[in-house]
């Protein structure tokens, strides 16, 4: 039987809505024997585009999701936003920005400890996860974010995370804007964080 591009069009469509989590267009893919879906995904996001439903791809993931000028028509009184403490919103900032990064390398950011508890409630969120170890004495865990935590603040990828200007304006930065402008034009994050560290202990 011969597939044509409008069905193959139909069967990732129904894949997608039947799905119980994103798929990689892999994962598409495996299911429709192999085919190449990029075509029929493309062409899916212009249709959807206008409509009350999306397509969107997150982490390399596909998903469809409500428009963004809708979603407030759907929120339920009994789902209450999730609040972080501003201790867990400045390492998930520190995370986003400056992955992979260790857990010394983030207390030297911020210059204050930070408890385990604050990142494992990051982590039971979805958001943070370990990637391995650096390759330094002790070879302390380090953590990136996840592609369940870009699928939650709408991003396609971390390139999309706003600027440092654009953070301020919002008020998003206290005492550690400074750190996290020393920490952002540096490319190395252990380097980065030794130089503020030393900068706290000679202030």
């Amino acid at each position: 039987m011969t597939t044509t591009a409008d069905d193959l069009t139909r069967a990732v469509e129904a894949l997608l809505f039947a799905a119980e989590e994103p798929l990689s267009a892999e994962d598409i893919a495996a299911h429709l024997e192999g085919a190449d879906v990029r075509a029929a995904l493309d062409e899916l996001q212009a249709l959807y585009r206008t409509r009350g439903v999306v397509l969107v791809e997150r982490g390399k993931r596909w998903q469809f999701q409500t428009a963004p000028d809708l979603a407030h028509l759907l929120r339920r009184e009994r789902e209450q936003a999730r609040r972080l403490s501003r201790a867990a919103t400045e390492v998930l900032a520190i995370i986003a920005y400056h992955e992979p990064v260790s857990r010394a390398e983030i207390e030297s950011i911020r210059g204050v400890q930070t408890s385990a508890g604050t990142l494992d409630v990051l982590m039971e969120a979805g958001w943070v996860r370990p990637a391995g170890r650096r390759e330094v004495p002790g070879r302390p865990v380090i953590y990136a974010t996840t592609s369940d935590f870009l699928s939650h603040f709408g991003l396609s990828s971390r390139r999309d995370l706003p600027g440092i200007d654009e953070l301020k304006a919002a008020g998003l930065l206290d005492k550690v804007e400074d750190a996290f402008e020393a920490a952002f034009t540096r490319d190395d994050p252990a380097e980065s964080a030794e130089e503020v560290a030393s900068g706290d202990q000679t202030a």
